[in-house]
């Protein structure tokens, strides 16, 4: 289907309105709805999710489900705080931010400015590193904070709502396209950090909990409502060491399965 609707002229048309935020808004207003729930069996299924992984409850709808509560204990944190640990599950693939452009998927460029829409923030992460947690549907949707810290405003930017499978994002700049949400936190071990998390087609609703606040370390920051979609760090030039296998893995083009509180990396 994904092929149809992104190397197809019938397919880009009717791709121009699923991308539009009121389809999402429909899809969530149905996957909200009690009848949804006759979906999830098949769903569990489909994706082969562990449900003895997750706290059992009667849920009242398809997004009650899709943003179902992990069991204490299934994704801890490292309390070393020179632990660069990730905020989140999903494939996990970092770049190098060079003269305000980074690449993360083959024929895509995307500029640190256009993605914040704002040239004065991203100058404080040039020569430094874009992470991208791209989630899929089986994956636990709630992020995280990754350190102690001060938490700023968050910014909206509105905008469209493809899918984050590779085959957008090899046909065009989703990350600038997509609707997003960004704060920038004031660490204390991993100096300032943006966190942004971005929509994905039937992806209407990123709930992040808080707006200006004194965060802590693996404190539960949002969610994404139904489907797959991505969390994005840009982190200062010097401040941390990555795990190599993750940035020689990169440079193959291989995306790095991660667990939310599992090391990736160290403060310098």
């Amino acid at each position: 289907m994904l092929d149809f609707l992104y190397n197809t002229t019938i397919g880009r048309c009717i791709l121009r309105v699923l991308t539009k935020p009121v389809i999402s808004k429909l899809c969530g207003t149905f996957m909200d709805s009690r009848i949804s729930t006759l979906l999830i069996p098949s769903f569990v299924r489909a994706n082969s999710i562990d449900m003895s992984e997750y706290i059992a409850n009667d849920f009242h709808s398809f997004n009650e489900f899709f943003v179902r509560r992990i069991r204490p204990g299934m994704r801890v944190f490292d309390q070393d705080p020179s632990a660069f640990d990730a905020p989140c599950d999903g494939l996990l693939s970092v770049y190098e931010i060079e003269d305000d452009t980074v690449i993360p998927v083959k024929q895509s460029r995307y500029s640190v400015t256009r993605l914040l829409h704002s040239k004065k923030t991203a100058a404080h992460f040039k020569g430094g590193y874009c992470l991208v947690f791209r989630l899929c549907v089986d994956n636990y949707h709630r992020y995280t904070y990754i350190d102690n810290g001060v938490k700023g405003d968050n910014h909206f930017i509105p905008g469209k709502l493809h899918t984050v499978q590779p085959i957008a994002l090899e046909k065009l700049p989703v990350f600038t396209e997509n609707s997003r949400e960004y704060t920038v936190i004031k660490t204390e071990n991993f100096g300032p950090i943006v966190q942004m998390e971005v929509g994905a087609m039937l992806v209407g609703r990123i709930k992040n909990h808080h707006r200006r606040h004194v965060c802590f370390r693996g404190e539960e920051k949002g969610y994404f409502n139904y489907g797959g979609s991505t969390v994005i760090l840009l982190v200062q030039k010097d401040r941390i060491v990555l795990d190599d296998r993750i940035l020689r893995a990169t440079a193959q083009g291989v995306e790095t399965p991660v667990k939310m509180g599992e090391m990736i990396g160290r403060r310098i």
